[in-house]
């Protein structure tokens, strides 16, 4: 999906004044719900409520129904990233924002967190459809989860890539690249996105449809492949060269080692020079 990129105390102890918490609390919801079905409600004004950090639950369901108040997709976004908007109201909005719309919902600091999770999940499931451009931006700026996500995308934005050339070059005939050569910039992008963290990094290069390309591509990393964890879990894939499974074995003492090795898909051959190796 294509689209332009959108823009980013104290209480009363109610047991002790139950009469004046009542009256203090109740007539503001009602006024604040009556403002939420006027059906003459406008954007400008909507807003205005849905910046009120202690907007209720029930007046943000009540500007939910409110189709003229939400004409414009400044209120939509608005009303799903306010912290008291329930799941219920939010997620199925969300579902029909745009690409960028999107990521700014599951970006915005006030959203709870198993919405942020839904909505990351809406973006996800969207990334074949969307174009190259769009995944470079989003690799940049998206959170953690989406850049993981990307970084297994890799084998498809290759594909559409390599057609766009094939259509301009039909008669040329490239040599196929190495694995380093291969990455694409939409991973590239993905390993310096500032969300991303060791885990997702560790979950991406252990998914069964990560490609040689994603473990080449974070064993060479400057950032990436001087964590201990993510060698680790680099020496259990099936993609590590000899060399780069040598100097990852260095550090890592004789019994994990052998316990990493035992869940390990590289191949047998590269397995026991590192063994004996590390037992030299």
């Amino acid at each position: 999906m294509s689209n332009e990129m959108s823009e980013e105390e104290s209480f009363d102890d109610e047991t002790t004044r139950p009469s004046t918490a009542s009256a203090t609390a109740t007539a503001p919801v009602s006024n604040l719900l009556r403002t939420a079905i006027d059906p003459n409600l406008n954007e400008d004004l909507a807003l205005a409520q849905l910046k009120r950090a202690d907007l209720p639950a029930e007046v943000i369901e009540q500007l939910a129904k409110n189709s003229n108040a939400l004409k414009s997709s400044k209120a939509r976004i608005a009303l799903a990233s306010h912290p008291h908007t329930p799941r219920h109201v939010s997620v199925p909005l969300a579902r029909q924002f745009y690409t960028f719309d999107l990521m700014k919902v599951a970006l915005a600091p006030g959203v709870p967190a198993d919405v942020k999770v839904a909505v990351d999940d809406v973006l996800i499931s969207r990334l074949k459809t969307v174009t190259v451009g769009e995944r470079l931006t989003l690799a940049r700026r998206a959170s953690g989860r989406v850049a993981a996500a990307l970084l297994l995308e890799v084998e498809s934005v290759d594909r559409e890539i390599d057609g766009k050339i094939g259509k301009s070059k039909a008669d040329d005939k490239a040599k196929p690249a190495e694995p380093a050569a291969r990455a694409t910039r939409v991973m590239q992008t993905a390993l310096e996105n500032p969300r991303l963290t060791e885990a997702f990094v560790i979950s991406a290069v252990l998914h069964p449809a990560a490609s040689a390309a994603l473990a080449h591509a974070v064993a060479r990393h400057e950032k990436w492949s001087r964590r201990k964890e993510i060698r680790a879990a680099l020496l259990r894939t099936e993609h590590l060269s000899l060399a780069r499974a040598l100097k990852f074995s260095q550090e890592i003492p004789t019994k994990r080692l052998h316990e990493l090795l035992a869940s390990s898909r590289l191949p047998a051959q590269i397995k026991d020079q590192l063994l004996r190796k590390n037992l030299a």
